[in-house]
């Protein structure tokens, strides 16, 4: 499942990109409302997860423009406000479903996973476990195996693997690596990240997989 969340907070937009992508969906972030119009208008997606206090223009906006486009895409609300009317106006613009903060995770998932059934059996599959190639990644035990023998990796060599895996060549420099896999208090630096990949890359090419690539300049992503 590939999922636009659009909401305005770093610390929600980490905690549930990181607890999405456990769940083998890929999320793309946007921060605000005309961030999210760039997305929608180059990307496709399966479901668009919407706050609508965003900076710029806001989350009702950004749904009556794709509506009007005939962007047909699931949509689900997140937001603070819980009056009636709020919802009201959000369901009458074309959304699908409505969250209100705060929320439990589980009950995101949930409602995804509602969306899913609504979408056909033809659709995008919420399964824990994602393949590439001989690679398999258990996103819910945190575990990775080559034909079915596994590998014995760090908390660190683990998330670097999900997260390369979940956004197929995507390409992640050192930065985007340290910001998206660590707190904003640790202070983590560039060859230490560097000493991760290589020592995941060893214990990959140990099992005959040859999965993470380089972008000379840029950084790592997988095929």
């Amino acid at each position: 499942m590939k999922v636009l969340l659009v909401e305005d907070s770093p610390v929600l937009q980490r905690s549930l990109s990181t607890g999405l992508s456990k769940h083998a969906i890929t999320v793309d972030q946007a921060f605000d409302g005309e961030e999210a119009e760039l997305y929608l208008q180059s990307e496709t997606y399966d479901v668009i997860i919407l706050d609508l206090m965003l900076p710029k223009l806001s989350g009702l906006d950004v749904l009556k423009r794709m509506r009007h486009r005939g962007n047909k895409t699931f949509v689900l609300i997140l937001s603070a406000k819980d009056e009636i009317e709020d919802r009201t106006r959000g369901l009458d613009l074309g959304a699908d479903d409505y969250l209100i903060k705060p929320f439990s995770f589980d009950e995101l998932i949930s409602r995804l996973r509602a969306l899913k059934r609504r979408m056909g059996n033809s659709g995008p599959s919420l399964d824990p476990v994602m393949v590439v190639e001989q690679v398999s990644i258990d996103t819910l035990n945190r575990t990775v195996s080559v034909n079915d023998t596994a590998l014995e990796l760090t908390p660190t060599e683990y998330r670097i693997i999900e997260l390369l895996a979940t956004r197929r060549k995507q390409t992640y420099s050192h930065d985007q690596l340290i910001d998206r896999l660590y707190r904003a208090d640790q202070c983590v630096t560039r060859n230490a990240i560097e000493a991760h990949v290589s020592a995941l890359r060893r214990k990959l090419r140990a099992a005959g997989q040859e999965l993470i690539r380089t972008r000379r300049g840029f950084g790592y992503y997988i095929d």
